[in-house]
């Protein structure tokens, strides 16, 4: 199951406690990024290209329920 993204209207909510604010996000990404290396090898990304993205599921971190989410509308957002 596909779970769509939020928008600036909408949010996640767990159609099974309610939950509005917790959750575990399995995303699939496929990325370019720009990695420097200092002299002592350690690296830091300094650009991130996202190519695409998926999101594979979302677990409520209340209840547990996997794929249980729905988008609803966010409070004051304009329809």
């Amino acid at each position: 199951m596909t779970v769509p993204l939020p928008t600036d209207t909408t949010r996640w909510r767990c159609t099974l406690c309610g939950n509005l604010t917790r959750f575990d996000v399995t995303r699939a990404s496929k990325v370019v990024e720009y990695v420097h290396l200092d002299l002592a090898g350690e690296p830091n990304v300094e650009e991130r290209e996202v190519l695409s993205e998926t999101i594979e599921s979302v677990r409520c971190r209340w209840c547990n329920a996997v794929d249980q989410v729905e988008l609803v509308d966010r409070p004051g957002a304009a329809s």
